[in-house]
């Protein structure tokens, strides 16, 4: 089913602008600006440099930060997923296991615990984070195993918890979320470089905060699952650590926290490169994944006649119904094309995660046009059923309408762009 000319351009132009905010967000040239305002703390005599790197853009970060050492140098971990690993000189890498822990990461989490509690006040102890490293380090609390640390990630994403609710949730349960990382380091005083996947950057919540102050306590972490439904259906060992009284412990020491990427600083890199017509319509695009999509109709409809660039950006969720595969960017392209009336002229959304992936996919999201129903209707499947399902990969990609970037390096949640001819 052939395009139109100005759609096909306009796909075209969504997967440049896309890889401008992907640009934009580039862990070593914000670890590189970051250190040129502020150069690294240096050890007391007899102590060394330790860095932990973790999250999807571990890599890089690390390799610029060791470009720029000029410090004694002590152990240097660094912990990023799959996709994203590779040898790095001078450095030891773990691959591990991202949406869902796994065993490599629970053996990342255990050295990173020896590594810092092997830290002394002499040392200094660089963290560099970035989106993922949540799931990429587990170290599960006492009398929790890394199986119910996997049952609570399903359930909370199953019923659609927001990244701050599932961090509360897992920040009580982990021994290095929350500030767990900080308890570990002392008395080594602690140094973060923080690349934000988290739409309003709550450094509680990058990563679960291992270098911050946890969301909450585990009283407001159990009323919050019992107010929606999920207590009785957890594990019960988290049930029991959670019911548990908080123990006393001394106040948690603070660490030097430098932000220095964030999702809205694609957001403003896509507005740039689209130039005249470009506009940032939201970006805290956060919440259900239905009513995200209806947002975005609504500004289509109320966009004026001349050509548009309409920008969001955040971190939907999807409420799991069905059996199909997909991700919270190809269900949103997927609504959107499903919901978007007749404008009168040709337009494309993209949706996509600046990380390459999207959901247990191998696609970054989803890039829609007005025919996207037809095309997906005329490889024999229905788009309606599909969607009932949670199966928007299979819709997307009967209409060959996937997003497939590849492993990008970084992490600064998601970014869309509807383009209106």
């Amino acid at each position: 089913m052939r395009l139109p000319e100005m759609a096909s351009a306009l796909r075209d132009r969504a997967r440049q602008l896309f890889a401008l905010a992907c640009d934009a967000a580039d862990p070593a040239q914000a670890l590189r600006r970051a250190l040129t305002a502020a150069p690294l703390p240096r050890p007391d005599p007899g102590g060394a440099l330790l860095v932990v790197a973790v999250g999807k853009a571990a890599i890089p970060m690390a390799e610029e930060l060791l470009r720029n050492l000029d410090g004694p140098l002590g152990s240097v971990l660094v912990i990023t997923n799959y996709e994203n690993a590779r040898d790095l000189p001078g450095a030891t890498v773990i691959a591990a296991g991202h949406p869902v822990p796994d065993a490599n990461g629970a053996r990342a989490g255990a050295e990173v615990i020896a590594l810092l509690s092997a830290a002394t006040a002499h040392d200094r102890v660089i963290a560099l984070v970035s989106g993922g490293g949540s799931a990429l380090m587990p170290s599960p609390a006492d009398g929790l195993t890394l199986d119910d640390k996997a049952e609570v990630n399903r359930l909370l994403l199953a019923h659609g918890f927001e990244i701050s609710e599932t961090n509360l949730v897992r920040q009580q349960l982990s021994r290095l979320k929350g500030g767990g990382f900080l308890r570990h380091a002392t008395p080594a005083p602690v140094a973060a470089y923080i690349l934000s996947d988290v739409i309003g950057d709550d450094l509680r919540a990058i990563a679960s905060g291992p270098t911050v102050a946890p969301i909450g306590d585990r009283a407001a972490a159990r009323a919050l699952l019992q107010a929606r439904g999920v207590w009785p259906l957890l594990p019960e060992a988290v049930r029991r650590y959670l019911d548990d009284p908080e123990p006393v412990r001394p106040p948690l020491p603070e660490a030097r926290n430098t932000l220095i990427g964030s999702n809205r600083m694609s957001l403003e890199a896509v507005a740039a490169g689209a130039g005249q017509g470009a506009r940032i319509v939201d970006d805290r695009l956060t919440g259900d994944v239905g009513k995200a999509a209806k947002h975005i109709v609504a500004a289509a409809l109320a966009a004026d006649t001349r050509p548009a660039c309409l920008i969001f950006g955040g971190e939907t969720t999807v409420t799991l119904r069905g059996t199909g595969r997909g991700g919270r960017n190809q269900e949103l392209a997927l609504r959107v094309a499903m919901e978007m009336p007749e404008l009168g002229r040709d337009w494309v959304f993209l949706s996509g995660g600046t990380d390459g992936r999207d959901g247990p996919t191998d696609a970054a999201g989803g890039l829609v046009d007005v025919l996207t129903p037809d095309r997906i209707r005329a490889s024999g499947a229905e788009p309606e059923a599909l969607l009932a399902n949670n199966d928007s990969h299979a819709a997307l990609n009967a209409a060959g309408d996937l997003l497939v970037t590849g492993a990008t390096g970084t992490n600064v949640a998601d970014v869309q762009i509807l383009l209106l001819g």
